[in-house]
């Protein structure tokens, strides 16, 4: 009988490329034009999940007005502020030799960010990723993000796999309660702060510190061709 390969769904932000503290920072640059004072610990807890809801979220806790003119201009503020501190975004340890692993051996792999394209490119130059030659799924092509499950059943789809034959691989609780509710599994990686019990308790059935980390246990979740 034969197995189907298991794919790999990658979250961005933090699991391939160490920008969640740009992230943090844009977004508290963004609130601080607009006059909200929020505490940096209190933003990163939302780093992950999508940015319309992270907006909401975020207001609703200062007890201020959530207008959608308001929650653009908080949107706008962060991608200019994002695309400011960009030129210090790199790869993490071992997420180009993990990705060129994985295509080496022929087993499926995608993009799958709750950020919108005018950020994520940014990250995928860092990368080297071409979104033309890789699937790439941005928070522009799905109703609703992470912690919904959609921007990795989108990416399953472009891939042409079922997502069961599926990997998540993320960095935040989002990603991995985004993997429960699409009914695969989540790998989580302790490079964008999470700590692994939280990534264990949102649904993480394996948690390794960061891509090279991941590679180097690469056979204990599958990443092989058959």
């Amino acid at each position: 009988m034969t197995h189907p390969t298991t794919a790999f769904l990658f979250d961005l932000d933090g699991t391939l490329v160490d920008s969640v503290y740009q992230h943090v920072l844009a977004w508290k640059s963004a609130l601080d034009h607009e006059g909200i004072e929020l505490s940096v610990w209190r933003i990163h807890r939302k780093i992950g999940m999508s940015g319309g809801l992270f907006t909401n979220i975020l207001l609703r806790e200062t007890g201020l007005d959530i207008t959608e003119e308001r929650v653009q201009r908080l949107r706008r503020h962060h991608a200019e502020a994002y695309a400011r501190l960009s030129s210090g975004i790199r790869p993490l340890p071992g997420a180009r030799e993990l990705l060129q692993h994985l295509t080496a051996e022929g087993v499926p792999w995608a993009v799958a960010t709750s950020g919108r394209m005018e950020t994520a490119s940014h990250n995928l130059a860092a990368l080297g990723i071409d979104p033309a030659r890789v699937p790439v799924v941005t928070r522009d092509e799905v109703r609703h993000a992470k912690p919904d499950p959609d921007l990795f059943l989108a990416a399953a789809e472009r891939l042409g796999v079922e997502i069961g034959h599926a990997l998540v691989v993320g960095d935040s609780i989002w990603d991995m309660l985004a993997a429960q509710r699409g009914r695969t599994l989540g790998v989580g990686l302790l490079s964008g702060g999470y700590g692994a019990e939280e990534l264990q308790k949102a649904g993480a059935f394996r948690v390794y510190e960061d891509p090279a980390d991941l590679l180097h246990h690469i056979d204990e979740v599958g990443g092989r061709s058959r």
